[in-house]
């Protein structure tokens, strides 16, 4: 039986740590920031043409910003949340960060 390499996120994780990214940590919690995360993230989940891992994609709002972050499987992925994102943001600025996955 051939032994499995498990992943190494390594430099994601210190990435994460070292505080330059947001993380769900950061969210705001003003209601109109409140809502822009929880408008873009239905828009996602909603979308039945999306992968499970696509609709697990970080959504944070602070201070009418809108970083998005996470694996996808595919550019097509990518641009279809990016697309949501726009239509259900309400005018707050997207940051785009998602990372299409590589596969093994």
């Amino acid at each position: 039986m051939a032994q499995e390499t498990k992943p190494d996120n390594s430099a994601k994780n210190q990435r994460d740590r070292a505080g330059e990214t947001k993380t769900s940590g950061d969210q705001s919690n003003s209601s109109e920031d409140t809502k822009v995360t929880a408008d873009i993230r239905r828009a996602i989940v909603k979308d039945s043409s999306l992968t499970m891992a696509a609709k697990n994609v970080k959504v944070i709002t602070a201070g009418g910003i809108v970083p998005r972050r996470g694996p996808v499987n595919s550019a097509e992925e990518k641009t279809k949340i990016e697309q949501l994102a726009a239509a259900a943001a309400n005018g707050a600025k997207i940051d785009n960060q998602l990372e299409i996955k590589e596969s093994h």
